[in-house]
């Protein structure tokens, strides 16, 4: 049940105008201290290194969530389509809002050296001894339990996980217009209020009017360009190598057991791989910055250099190789060995086929884990997926393109370029 404000709160906002909060258990979990933490959580990650203008947080994102979901659902109420089930609007707004509230700082990262899963730590925090747990359960004992599974996309009307998690869903048309608007480029736009118009509830499905067909290309041949442009691009990934390498080096020496002349406990119980949820809820990225910039003075050289690196943007060099050939990384980790370099932190290979960010998949997996497809609608109420009928998206569905990059420290290596083959110094341009 919907309780109203008194009169409705207004977020001004730079991609949606404004942002609309009428009800007052949204206005309360607003106000929670879980979901102001995500003010300290970046959406980009590292990418203000690479995009000044990057400092969008997760907080501004999930508002922009939960607007397009209110936009659709009203749009659905307006129109009187039957096939929405109305009882389900507070349940789709709480889950939009609160689908990124476990995201720790530098998520993506964090994740990949630490195995933890930012979807999971969002169920903690709905279910777990929080504010938001209190404010859901005053709407229904059994609604945090909803929510999450909503968010974990295990609710019994998939409908409602639709709107939060589709292959376009809130969630992404947001990110997509927010980080094209802060990063300052143009090819991340697209018709958003054409794509709403034409958004359908049918058969427990949302599907798209063929009439908005081309709204919809518009909308992935985006979020192509977006991936290609801003998400991959290689400067990006360098400072997500050396921010790897970083908390890669802490959790090392902290298994070791080396004495660290700085540690906060939130930050001990990640190395530790038994982070609580009390102290995770701690952890955001002026925590980590801070703890950067003091093992800058740490003893251990190779977690110093990296923490500098890192604050003070001196990045790895990187290179662009025509393929991978294993037997010759082989020949340069011997070649960095020998010039007092470690080639396991001095020397990475990445490709961005290693993302979890994919454009559009046209089918699902056994296992059901994809994203279902795009259907489009047509006046016999016939359902087709989207790529059936557009050579335009059926040319970017699942299109990879494998570029295989070195990153090194150009500085380090330039004084001994000497000592290295000219094999290496070709391929490293040096």
């Amino acid at each position: 049940m919907l309780t109203q404000l008194q009169e409705e709160k207004v977020f001004k906002d730079p991609v949606h105008h404004s942002i609309y909060v009428q009800d007052m258990t949204i206005w309360k979990l607003i106000n929670t201290p879980e979901f102001q933490r995500l003010r300290r959580i970046r959406q980009l990650g590292t990418s203000y290194l690479t995009f000044h203008g990057a400092e969008h947080s997760r907080f501004s994102h999930s508002l922009g969530v939960y607007e397009i979901t209110r936009k659709i659902i009203s749009q659905f109420e307006r129109n009187g389509f039957t096939d929405w089930p109305q009882e389900e609007k507070l349940l789709s707004l709480c889950a939009a809002l609160l689908h990124d509230v476990g995201h720790g700082p530098f998520s993506h990262s964090l994740e990949q050296i630490f195995h933890t899963d930012h979807e999971q730590w969002t169920c903690d925090i709905i279910l777990g001894q929080t504010e938001v747990n209190r404010v859901l359960r005053d709407v229904d004992p059994q609604f945090p339990d909803k929510v999450a599974s909503v968010i974990c996309k295990k609710y019994e009307k998939p409908i409602v996980v639709s709107l939060v998690s589709s292959q376009m869903d809130a969630d992404r048309m947001d990110y997509l217009l927010r980080d094209a608007y802060f990063t300052g480029v143009n090819y991340g736009t697209f018709d958003l209020d054409r794509i709403l118009r034409v958004l359908r509830p049918y058969k427990g499905k949302i599907v798209v009017k063929e009439s908005g067909m081309h709204a919809v290309e518009d909308y992935l041949m985006s979020r192509y360009q977006m991936y290609w442009q801003v998400y991959f691009h290689p400067v990006t990934r360098s400072s997500e190598i050396v921010l790897r390498q970083i908390l890669r080096r802490a959790s090392e020496l902290h298994k070791e057991g080396y004495e660290f002349g700085f540690m906060l406990p939130p930050i001990r119980g990640l190395l530790e791989g038994s982070i609580s949820l009390r102290h995770y809820l701690k952890l955001d990225e002026a925590m980590l910055q801070t703890a950067f910039g003091q093992w800058q003075e740490e003893k251990d050289e190779l977690l110093s250099d990296l923490c500098g690196r890192f604050l003070n943007r001196q990045l790895y060099k990187y290179v662009q190789l025509e393929q991978q050939d294993s037997s010759w990384l082989d020949e340069i980790k011997q070649e960095w060995r020998q010039i007092g370099l470690n080639p396991d932190y001095h020397m990475e290979v990445d490709t961005p086929m290693d993302s979890p960010y994919d454009v559009y998949k046209p089918g699902t997996l056994p296992d059901g884990k994809e994203k279902p497809p795009i259907l489009l609608l047509d006046d016999q109420e016939q359902l087709t997926e989207i790529s059936v009928k557009s050579d335009i998206i059926q040319s970017i569905a699942g299109l990879q393109r494998g570029k295989y990059y070195i990153y090194y420290p150009e500085e380090n290596v330039l004084p001994h370029a000497h000592k290295l083959s000219s094999d290496t110094r070709k391929k490293l341009s040096i």
